[in-house]
C-alpha cells in the first residue's frame, strides 16, 4: 500500500465509526500539500523563541498572564479573531517531588517489586530551586514564587468555523504553562508553537474547512491537567447545541477528535552510562551508576502518537492515531511517526472517554520520558539555547503531521 493510500484508508477507518460520515478521500489535486508548504522551520522556531520571553510561564504568576495576552494577540494577528478565555478556579495544587529511578539489576527494586521498569533509567524530578538557574536575567524573570496559591485561572482558545458543518470540530491543543525555572521552551513551548502555527495556516485568507477547528492553549497542565478538566466539565454537555436556536451558531461543536501536543523537540535516545577519564563508571553519592542522555538527536528519532488503550473511545482513538501516522508518511519531511497505546499525564486524558483522543510528543510518555530520556524536563536547562536545529526539526515534523491530518479530517481547501 502506498503512503497516500494508507492515509486514505486510515482516515476513512475513522469515518467508518460515524464521526466523519461525510468525509471524502484525498482529492487528486491534493489540497493538503499547499497548507503544509506554508510551514517553515524559522517561523516555528521564532514562535518558540517568542514564548521564552515569559520565562517558564508558571501558572498563577504575572508572567503566565502576560504570556496568555501575547498568545492571544498573535492568534488575532493570524486572523483567529474570535478568541475566548475559559475561566475556572484552581483549587487543588498537585504534590510533586523528585522521582528516583535506577537501572534494573539483579535483586534491585524491580526484582523486589518496587515498581521500577526495565532498561537504563536516569533520575527524574522537578527543579524547585530558583538558584539552580545560572542565568541571572532568567532567574529574575522567574522570581515570582507564589504560583501554587489557588484562585481564578484562564485557558485560551479560538475557533476556525466550518463552512458546511460548523456543528462538528477537531480540537488541536497544547499547554502554555511550565515549571522548573527555565524557559519551558520544549515543555511546552514546542507544543504551544505548533497550535499557533496551525492557527496561522488555517486562518489565512483563502483557506476554508468543512468542519470547525478549535485551537486551545491549556493552563494548569503542570498542576494536574486542571485547565483541560475544567473545559470538559464546563462544556461537554454543550456539544452540538445551536445557540441561539436557528442562528446556525454552535458555541461548542461536537468533539470529533482531540489532538494534544506535549514536548516535541528531544529524542536523543536511552540514557547512557557516564564514564570518567579513565573509562570507569561515574557513581552518584549513593554509589549508583550515573546515566545521561546522548548529546545529539538519535538517527531513530520519531514523532510519537499515543492513545489510551483502556479508554471508552479506544477503538476510535486508535484509528485517529493511525490517521496521523499516515499523514506523517505522506507529508512529513524528515522524521517518521510511531503509534503507541499508553497515553497518560497529558491534557487529552480528560477527553478520552468522550471523544477520540491522542497525544503527540517526542517520546513514549510512560516508558521513555518517565525513564529520564529527556534530562531537561522540568529543569532550568529547558531553554531555547539547549536545542539544535535537528531538535527543532523534529518539532516541525510534528507540526507537519498534525496539520496534514487535521486538514484531511476537516475537509480543508484553498491556498493561503
Amino acid at each position: 500500500m502506498t503512503a497516500k493510500n494508507a492515509f486514505v484508508a486510515a482516515t476513512l477507518a475513522v469515518a467508518s465509526l460515524g464521526a466523519f460520515a461525510q468525509l471524502q478521500p484525498v482529492d487528486t489535486a491534493d489540497p493538503v500539500a499547499p497548507l503544509v508548504n506554508q510551514l517553515d522551520l524559522d517561523k516555528y522556531k521564532a514562535t518558540i523563541k517568542g514564548l521564552t520571553q515569559f520565562g517558564d510561564r508558571r501558572q498563577g504568576t504575572a508572567r503566565n498572564r502576560a504570556a496568555l495576552d501575547w498568545i492571544e494577540a498573535q492568534l488575532k494577528r493570524y486572523g483567529c479573531t474570535n478568541t475566548e478565555r475559559l475561566r475556572y478556579d484552581f483549587t487543588e495544587p498537585a504534590k510533586r517531588g523528585p522521582v528516583q529511578l535506577q537501572p534494573l539489576r539483579a535483586g534491585g527494586p524491580a526484582a523486589q517489586g518496587g515498581g521500577t521498569l526495565f532498561g537504563r533509567r536516569a533520575p527524574i524530578g522537578v527543579n524547585t530551586d530558583a538558584m539552580a538557574q545560572p542565568d541571572e536575567k532568567l532567574r529574575a524573570l522567574n522570581s515570582e514564587q507564589t504560583p501554587l496559591g489557588t484562585g481564578p485561572r484562564e485557558s485560551l482558545y479560538c475557533t476556525k468555523v466550518g463552512a458546511t458543518r460548523p456543528d462538528e470540530m477537531v480540537i488541536v491543543s497544547a499547554h502554555m504553562d511550565g515549571i522548573g525555572y527555565g524557559e519551558a521552551a520544549n515543555d511546552d513551548g514546542s507544543g504551544t508553537a505548533l497550535v499557533m502555527e496551525l492557527a496561522r495556516v488555517f486562518n489565512a485568507p483563502g483557506v476554508a474547512t468543512e468542519r470547525s477547528i478549535r485551537f486551545i492553549l491549556w493552563n494548569n497542565e503542570e498542576t494536574g491537567l486542571n485547565g483541560a478538566h475544567a473545559y470538559v466539565a464546563q462544556r461537554k454537555d454543550l456539544q452540538g447545541i445551536e445557540s441561539p436556536k436557528g442562528s446556525g451558531l454552535y458555541p461548542e461543536p461536537k468533539w470529533l477528535a482531540v489532538i494534544q501536543h506535549d514536548m516535541l523537540l528531544f529524542d536523543h535516545g536511552m540514557p547512557i552510562q557516564k564514564l570518567d577519564a579513565a573509562g570507569k563508571p561515574v557513581l552518584d553519592a549513593r554509589g549508583q551508576p550515573v546515566y545521561t542522555a546522548p548529546s545529539t538527536q538519535r538517527a531513530e528519532a520519531d514523532v510519537n502518537v499515543e492513545f489510551q488503550v483502556n479508554s471508552k473511545q479506544a477503538d476510535a482513538s486508535a484509528k485517529l492515531a493511525w490517521a496521523l501516522r499516515a499523514a506523517n508518511e505522506k507529508y512529513a519531511t524528515d522524521y517518521p511517526a510511531a503509534v503507541g497505546n499508553r497515553m497518560t499525564n497529558t491534557d487529552s486524558v480528560p477527553f478520552m472517554d468522550h471523544a477520540p483522543a491522542v497525544s503527540v510528543r517526542e517520546n513514549e510518555r510512560g516508558m521513555q520520558i518517565g525513564a529520564g530520556w529527556n534530562p531537561h524536563w522540568h529543569q532550568p536547562t529547558d531553554v531555547y539555547a539547549t536545542y539544535s536545529d535537528k531538535d527543532f526539526l523534529l518539532g516541525l515534523n510534528a507540526v507537519q503531521t498534525t496539520l496534514a491530518a487535521v486538514a484531511q479530517l476537516t475537509g480543508a481547501r484553498g491556498k493561503p
